[in-house]
C-alpha cells in the first residue's frame, strides 16, 4: 500500500472521531470569556511542550485563579514543573492579559466576532507576544473559528514533504514563508478531498496516537 492510500485509509477510519473533535472546538466559541483565554494560555505554552503537559498547566493555573490574575511569577512556580521556557511563558501570558484587557472592558470575543479568522490571526500576531502564525492558527482552530488556517508546526511540516505536498521542510518560517505553505497544504487537501482542518488532526493523531488539540 503507497503512503498516500494508507493515508486515505486511516482517514477513513478515525474520521468519525476527528469530525466529533472538531464540533467541540465550535462549541468552544460559546463558552465564557475566562474559558477562550485559557484555551489562548494553551497554545502560548505548546511550543516545545507536549500538548497533555500544557493542557494539565492550564487547568492547574485557572484553578489557582492565576491565568487571570496571577502575576509572572506565581505562574511561572507551576509551569516550571511542566512546560519548557517557562520563565517567557508565564511573561507572555501576563502580557497577552494586558493586550486583550482580560478581566477589564476589553472582549477576546468581540475582537473574534468583528475579524475574519485571517484577520484576528494577524491581529494576535502582532498584539500578543508569544503567538505567532502557528500558535495564533492552533488558537483560533480551537475555538472553532479556523478551517481554513493551517497549523505548521513541525510535525505537519514533516508530513507535508513526506506526502509531497511540499518539497522541503524550511528552517524557520517568516509570514511569506507561512503563507504560502499553508496554500500548498490547502491545494494538497483539496487533491485527496480531506479538509484542512481535519488532515491536521489526522496527522497529529498519527504522531501521538490521540485526537487531541
Amino acid at each position: 500500500m503507497t503512503r498516500l492510500k494508507h493515508l486515505l485509509s486511516e482517514y477513513r477510519r478515525k474520521k468519525p472521531l476527528i469530525r466529533k473533535r472538531l464540533r467541540e472546538f465550535r462549541q468552544a466559541f460559546k463558552k465564557n470569556e475566562r474559558a477562550i483565554f485559557e484555551e489562548l494560555c494553551f497554545c502560548i505554552l505548546t511550543p516545545q511542550s507536549k500538548a497533555f503537559n500544557c493542557d494539565r498547566a492550564v487547568k492547574e493555573l485557572a484553578r489557582m485563579d492565576l491565568l487571570h490574575a496571577g502575576d509572572a511569577e506565581a505562574i511561572r512556580d507551576v509551569l516550571r514543573r511542566l512546560v519548557r521556557f517557562h520563565n517567557n511563558k508565564a511573561s507572555y501570558i501576563v502580557g497577552a492579559r494586558g493586550a486583550l484587557n482580560v478581566g477589564g472592558c476589553g472582549s477576546l470575543k468581540r475582537l473574534l466576532r468583528t475579524h475574519t479568522p485571517f484577520d484576528a490571526r494577524e491581529w494576535l500576531v502582532e498584539n500578543v507576544k508569544g503567538l505567532g502564525y502557528k500558535e495564533s492558527s492552533h488558537f483560533l482552530r480551537n475555538i472553532g473559528l479556523g478551517k481554513d488556517l493551517a497549523i505548521l508546526d513541525r510535525h505537519i511540516l514533516k508530513n507535508l514533504k513526506r506526502y509531497g505536498a511540499i518539497s522541503h521542510v524550511p528552517f524557520s518560517l517568516n509570514r511569506k514563508a507561512y503563507l504560502e505553505i499553508e496554500e500548498e497544504m490547502k491545494r494538497f487537501c483539496g487533491k485527496i478531498s480531506i479538509p484542512l482542518e481535519e488532515l491536521d488532526l489526522l496527522f497529529w493523531s498519527q504522531e501521538t496516537g490521540a485526537i487531541f488539540k
